[in-house]
C-alpha cells in the first residue's frame, strides 16, 4: 500500500466515521441505517486486495470502536471490519467486470457483517443482542447499504484506482 492509497484511506475512514455519527445515526430512517464505514471498506478492499483490505478494515474498525458514543467492546467492530475488508478483497477481480458483482458483494457482506457482529456480541455475553433485534437490523442494514452503495463504492474504488495510478506515475 502506497502512502497516497494510506492516506486517502485514512481521510475517507474518517470522514465516513464523522458522518455516521453526526449525520446518519440522526436521521429518523425505520430500523438501522446505512453503514457508511462498512461501504468504504468495501470499496478500498475491492481495489487493494485481500491483505490491504483487511488492514483497511481493522484500522476502520478500531477507529468506530474508539469514536463515542461507544458501547461495545473496543476491537469489536475492528474484528468485523477486518473480515469484511479481507473478503471484499477476494472480489478484487471480479468487481472490475460487473455493477451485480459489487452490489451481491454489498449485499452478502452487510449481511455477513451483522451476523459476525450478533455472533461476537452474544459470545461476549452482550443481552441487548434478541433474534428480533438481529433480524430488523439484518434486513435494514442491508437494504439501505445496497441503496447507497451505487453512490459510494464507485466513488472510493475510482480514487483509490487513482491514487494507484497517480503513484505508479511517480
Amino acid at each position: 500500500m502506497t502512502v497516497s492509497r494510506a492516506l486517502l484511506s485514512a481521510l475517507l475512514m474518517l470522514c465516513a466515521a464523522l458522518l455516521q455519527i453526526t449525520v446518519i445515526n440522526r436521521l429518523p430512517l425505520p430500523g438501522t441505517g446505512p453503514d457508511l464505514v462498512l461501504l468504504i471498506v468495501i470499496g478500498l478492499a475491492m481495489v487493494s486486495g485481500p491483505t490491504p483490505g483487511a488492514v483497511t478494515g481493522f484500522a476502520a474498525g478500531l477507529l468506530v470502536d474508539l469514536m463515542p458514543p461507544t458501547a461495545t467492546e473496543v476491537g469489536l467492530w475492528a474484528f468485523v471490519y477486518c473480515c469484511i475488508g479481507y473478503l471484499a478483497g477476494q472480489v478484487q477481480v471480479d468487481a472490475r467486470r460487473s455493477a451485480v458483482v459489487v452490489l451481491a458483494t454489498v449485499g452478502a457482506l452487510s449481511a455477513a457483517a451483522v451476523g459476525l457482529y450478533a455472533a461476537i456480541a452474544l459470545l461476549f455475553g452482550d443481552s441487548r443482542v434478541t433474534v428480533a433485534l438481529f433480524v430488523s437490523t439484518l434486513v435494514s442494514t442491508v437494504l439501505y447499504d445496497l441503496l447507497l452503495a451505487p453512490f459510494v463504492i464507485p466513488g472510493v474504488m475510482a480514487l483509490a484506482r487513482r491514487t494507484a495510478v497517480n503513484s505508479a506515475v511517480l
